[in-house]
């Protein structure tokens, strides 16, 4: 039986290293951290794992490691009984995939890739506006860790797969870690098999899977997402730069690390019978994990982040979109002179109220940005026959209808530096609030430090104790947030809350923070048309769990609507930075 548990996370800047233990329940004992060493000039990632496990064996008192070797299983205090380990070291899983239609085969190949916890670094598909030479050329310049074909159902024509395998046999494209034949995992009509093996299986690792695709109304991504988490251990992990090392040291298998945080994920909303939203927000990319009506998706943001793609966020977003968050007046220039500083200067934090402020404006960009990346792949498969009206024929063009529905969401987690690590924590509730707008009932909570990943390998190997350290240590519950949908007039009647504590009616255009700890029954009954979920104007009673910011009543709209004129908008802001105890730089300070 397991006591004590080594679980490390080698991400792509920093490694960090946790050790849990079973005393009156599991538990997080102490996180140690260091610098990831998988490139030059070290090229080594064990030794920044030796320097973060060292650094727990400080905090800890515990010895952990003999020289280089781990001590296990534990005894008489010292050691470990599991060591565990998820990694995106060296950029991650960069994968390519292929599909004959974009909206079809090409979007259900993207899902499989990203639920393994790759990054999709591009997409082909064969009506994808580009030109066979440009594809080709596209293929050879990527250099991917793995290459997922699929395209056309089982006894349909096999024409069009086979024109995409003849493109990359034509690419020959080579491997963005060794010298070995880049995998490739067909999963396409099974028809096409025997002439994908001799078009490409003496260029490439071939590996055959199901179709993703079996018939139109069928989306089968198991097996594809296996063959990629089975070939990311074998094949693209023993080529990074000491991985082997790890792969010897670690008591079960490598985990990726999106990998590891969908898993969790997963967990989560199956415990909670409902629907999650997780979000991880870093320097490069933003991940999104969403779990709607038992369907697992994740996507990844490749260029939206806060500090090496923060630019990318300026460009994608706009700066007046970025500056309608700010409620202080700062120029389009100083703006861009503050993020290209970022850029250039990618570790550097905030050093004054004005400059946490816009950073926490651009994240609320890219965050929404990043939920309407996720929406536009987690959706319903087209191509399935329906009755659909005359608009419908339309919208069929650009795929299915999107799972994600923000006012059926029942949990949203926060994971990131702005996030997990704001100032006060009702910045990232309200970072979160103002970028995904929930609508009706939602409970909100951020990760600590980052744990899931540890927390999702760990799942894989004991369940129960990564629940307990989830709600123990983990989640850090900031409350419920309570959101009428609708619009009326500033000043307008908009919500009677009732409970044992309180009676409230809140007028349109305000937030309120309500102490709350533990559970309460409310009643809560949308004004003038408004609905809180159940249809207009419907009382809703619920039990609604509280927080370290008690409950959270948004009767500013949904969608949200900021004022136009400027001097009106700032003072919105102003009066909701205010009534969540949130100071105000001056004007000129």
């Amino acid at each position: 039986m397991a006591e004590a548990i080594l679980a490390v996370d080698c991400g792509s800047t920093t490694t960090k290293a946790i050790l849990f233990s079973d005393g009156g329940g599991w538990h997080l004992v102490a996180r140690g951290e260091a610098p990831t060493t998988v490139e030059a000039p070290f090229d080594n990632v064990m030794l920044g794992l030796y320097n973060a496990v060292r650094e727990l064996e400080e905090l800890t008192g515990r010895q952990i490691l003999e020289g280089e070797k781990f001590l296990i299983p534990a005894s008489d205090g010292e050691g470990v009984d599991l060591f565990l380990a998820t990694s995106s070291a060296g950029g991650g899983l960069q994968m390519l995939v292929m599909g004959v239609v974009k909206s079809m085969t090409a979007e259900s190949a993207q899902r499989a890739a990203l639920g393994a916890g790759a990054i999709v670094v591009d997409c082909i598909a064969l009506d994808d506006g580009r030109e066979d030479f440009q594809r080709i050329q596209r293929i050879r310049d990527i250099r991917p860790d793995i290459i997922l074909l699929a395209g056309g159902t089982d006894g349909g024509t096999i024409t069009h797969v086979l024109q995409l395998g003849e493109m990359l046999s034509a690419a020959e494209p080579r491997a963005r870690l060794g010298n070995l034949p880049i995998p490739v995992i067909y999963a396409g009509n099974r028809d096409a098999r025997g002439e994908i093996e001799k078009m490409l299986g003496d260029k490439f690792h071939l590996i055959i899977r199901e179709n993703i695709r079996p018939r139109l109304e069928v989306e089968n991504l198991g097996p594809a997402r296996e063959a990629i988490h089975e070939l990311f251990l074998q094949h693209v992990m023993r080529q990074a730069p000491g991985y082997h090392l790890l792969m010897e040291a670690t008591t079960h298998p490598i985990m990726s690390t999106p990998n590891a945080v969908g898993r969790m994920v997963q967990l989560l909303a199956k415990e909670l019978g409902g629907n999650v939203l997780a979000v991880d927000i870093g320097g490069a990319t933003t991940d999104v994990f969403s779990v709607f009506s038992n369907t697992y998706n994740r996507t990844v943001s490749a260029n939206l982040g806060l500090s090496y793609s923060i630019c990318n966020v300026m460009v994608e977003a706009t700066i007046p979109n970025i500056q309608r968050w700010l409620p202080f007046d700062v120029s389009p220039q100083q703006l861009r002179g503050a993020l290209r500083n970022k850029m250039i200067r990618p570790t550097t934090i905030p050093q004054t109220l004005r400059d946490l402020y816009i950073e926490q404006a651009v994240a609320r960009e890219a965050l929404r940005l990043a939920l309407e990346h996720h929406k536009s792949l987690a959706r319903s498969l087209v191509g399935v026959q329906r009755e659909r009206t005359v608009g419908d024929l339309f919208s069929q063009i650009t795929g299915g209808e999107t799972l994600i529905d923000m006012s059926k969401v029942d949990m949203i987690i926060g994971s990131g530096g702005v996030l997990s690590h704001a100032p006060s924590r009702a910045q990232a509730a309200l970072m979160m609030v103002d970028a995904f707008q929930p609508a009706g009932i939602t409970f909100l909570a951020v990760d600590s430090i980052f744990m899931m990943p540890h927390l999702g390998v760990l799942s894989s190997v004991m369940p129960q104790a990564a629940g307990e350290i989830f709600w123990r240590d983990c989640v850090v519950p900031l409350g419920s947030l309570v959101a009428p949908i609708g619009n009326l007039k500033e000043g307008e009647p908009a919500l009677h809350l009732k409970s044992k504590r309180y009676e409230e009616e809140i007028n349109f255009g305000e937030m309120r923070l309500l102490p709350l700890e533990g559970e309460e029954e409310f009643s809560l009954r949308p004004l003038r048309g408004l609905d809180m979920g159940e249809g207009r104007g419907k009382e809703v009673v619920r039990r609604l769990k509280g927080g370290l910011l008690g409950l959270i009543v948004d009767c500013r709209g949904r969608p949200l609507q900021l004022p136009q004129q400027d001097e009106k908008r700032k003072e919105w802001l102003k009066r909701t930075y205010t009534a969540l105890s949130l100071p105000l730089p001056g004007e000129k300070g």
